[in-house]
């Protein structure tokens, strides 16, 4: 092979290699599709308006999309036999399918075949949370969609409504996510609902012990012991994941949690773990929403940036349901 070849050679595989690992960016679709912006807000504007859990339901499949093989979309899809993602046991119920489905719906009418999936839930995150009254932020562009799903991946990585922190913190840690992450994230559990049987086993027997949790207030006890009754039947019955301000994006969560009043466990336990570092982080979303917002869009920016598919890796997906 000759000088020029091979340097010709090396040029191609350098330019091969950046494509595949291009940055994502605020002006990625500027040119390709500049209302990109304005027509999902303009979806989730309507679905919020009649679906107060709208913005609730996308930013969990944005956070359960990324933790699995990173933000690629591959919650999305409807695969064969044991892949999908949507029947793993975190995912089992989720909701917002229909809404993702109807914003690339309104995407491919203006800007066909250009904004990937994986960009939809990380965009409609961002409005979902700004029109519930939270912070917005500027957010990156540029992933693209996964060819498969990882159902054991969803198993195992993304933290269940029953975790310990000490079960928690290596879940975040292992995607490069600090406690500060762990705890501004759970802080979107300030909207949106909760099945019964996420949290019920807090209610009468807690670990087997034959009683209830004892970090659950008592007061707050009793209402849940009447919304799902021991033994009824709960699998539909939905509750507040805050009881204060259930529709809002705000700080009440943390005061919440100061109050014994986290619905899941996994909430409650950032608090009432003993000795653990997030009992300070808590604190200081308390008593500060400025700093929860901060610090809630730097981990949303962070957690958007989990291995992202980039360049020429994966595809953009005209249904988000299913590989093109």
């Amino acid at each position: 092979m000759s000088f020029l070849r091979f340097v010709g050679t090396i040029l191609f595989l350098v330019a091969i290699f950046a494509a595949s690992n291009a940055q994502l960016s605020a002006t990625f679709y500027d040119s390709t599709c500049p209302n990109v912006t304005s027509i999902v807000r303009g979806v989730m504007d309507q679905r919020q308006r009649t679906d107060a859990r709208a913005g609730a339901k996308i930013i969990r499949l944005h956070f359960h999309d990324c933790f699995v093989n990173g933000c690629d979309g591959s919650i999305l899809l409807d695969t064969d036999g044991t892949q999908t993602e949507k029947d793993a046991a975190p995912n089992v119920g989720a909701g917002g399918f229909d809404i993702v489905d109807d914003i690339k719906t309104a995407l491919e009418n203006v800007c066909p075949g250009v904004v990937s999936c994986a960009d939809i839930l990380a965009l409609a995150s961002e409005i979902g949370v700004a029109l519930a009254g939270g912070p917005s932020w500027q957010v990156l562009f540029g992933r693209r969609d996964s060819l498969t799903a990882n159902r054991s991946g969803a198993n195992s990585d993304i933290p269940s409504p029953f975790e310990t922190l000490a079960v928690m913190t290596p879940q975040f840690t292992n995607k490069g996510m600090d406690l500060t992450d762990l705890v501004a994230l759970s802080g979107a559990h300030t909207f949106g609902r909760a099945r019964c049987g996420t949290f019920e086993q807090r209610l009468f027997n807690f670990s087997g012990s034959g009683n209830p949790d004892p970090t659950v207030d008592a007061t707050f006890l009793q209402t849940l012991q009447g919304i799902c009754p021991q033994g009824g039947n709960n699998g539909n019955t939905f509750t507040n994941l805050d009881i204060s301000t259930p529709n809002d994006f705000d700080n009440d969560y943390f005061t919440n949690l100061q109050n014994n009043q986290g619905l899941l466990q996994t909430d409650q336990e950032l608090f009432s773990t003993s000795g653990s570092a997030t009992i300070a982080i808590v604190n200081r979303y308390a008593g500060s929403q400025t700093q929860f917002f901060d610090d809630f869009v730097s981990s949303m920016i962070k957690l958007g940036n989990i291995s992202p598919l980039t360049g020429t890796n994966g595809e953009i997906r005209t249904d988000c349901k299913r590989v093109n």
